[in-house]
């Protein structure tokens, strides 16, 4: 059913990956997916990718503050190299403070400039730079938000259930993602339109919040990606999973013991077409918009 969507859809959907070095050394990285919305380079994605940039830099504020106490120490003369050296160790260290984050944006040397966030709306808009506009085969057709029918097929894209490995360099001060990493295997996951999700207004009173629901989970590594009909058209950007309890809990045995397994549904939550249609046109953005 989705074939040639799929084809038209993998087209303009790329993927991003967050690689983060900690204060222990380890690199890990995060994944996601974003929409390339025209010619220009412009492309939409979710904000909640930014979550571990934020953190990176609130823990440099406390590595600064860490390191700062380190130089008081030392400075002291009252103290002795042995004392010195214990006052040091005593200090706090979080071993998962971030140290160094980068984003790769689907090719090498390619940044994000002009970042537009809209955290209300798991939204963030950007322009690629560089970005060749012959580097995307189709462009995507954004849904109109006025015809939306409960129980259409709909379909999410994005790179989960790959594992990425990148090593940071000491020297150079940069990630290298290991040879298997690129490129990412695409993963399709259909479901149906089941309903609307009002969530309030925006903090600046500018935007109804809402977000489209299908009857299936986005998986890890596909938000930022698109929510795409049969005809490729994109209906919303996949945003969270919301996790239903069920209301029954039927018992395994496990080790000897009767253990409750609480059932849940999951469902995907993208930006609603309303939504996302309404920030595009505000900011300018060139878009395309369907005929239905």
């Amino acid at each position: 059913m989705f074939a040639k969507a799929y084809k038209q859809a993998s087209s303009f959907t790329l993927p991003v990956i967050i690689p983060t070095r900690r204060f222990d050394k380890t690199v890990d990285c995060g994944c996601g997916a974003f929409v390339v919305i025209n010619e220009e380079g412009w492309i939409v994605t979710a904000a909640h990718l930014w979550d571990s940039y934020f953190a990176s830099l609130q823990h440099i504020e406390e590595l600064h503050e860490y390191y700062a106490q380190i130089d008081v120490i030392k400075q002291n003369i009252r103290m002795n190299a042995r004392q010195k050296r214990d006052n040091i160790e005593r200090l706090h260290i979080d071993p998962q403070w971030i140290t160094n984050h980068s984003f790769w944006w689907g090719h090498d040397g390619v940044q994000l400039k002009d970042i537009k966030p809209f955290p209300d709306a798991d939204l963030v808009l950007g322009r690629l730079e560089p970005f060749d506009p012959d580097s995307i085969d189709s462009y995507p057709v954004f849904k109109n938000p006025q015809t939306l029918n409960a129980g259409t097929s709909l379909c999410k894209l994005g790179y989960p259930f790959h594992e990425i490995e990148a090593a940071f360099d000491e020297k150079t001060g940069a990630f290298e993602l290991a040879p298997n990493a690129v490129p990412l295997p695409r993963f399709p996951l259909e479901g149906i339109y089941t309903r609307n999700v009002k969530a309030g207004k925006s903090k600046d009173g500018k935007y109804d919040i809402e977000f489209l629901e299908t009857s299936s989970p986005g998986l890890r590594g596909q938000s930022g990606g698109p929510i795409f009909d049969v005809k490729g058209t994109v209906w919303a950007i996949q945003s969270r999973t919301m996790h239903f309890p069920l209301g029954f809990s039927p018992k395994i045995t496990r080790n000897g013991q009767d253990v409750e397994e609480n059932q849940f549904l999951n469902v995907g939550w993208g930006v609603h077409p309303n939504l996302l249609v309404t920030i595009l046109k505000d900011n300018g953005i060139k878009f395309r918009l369907s005929k239905y």
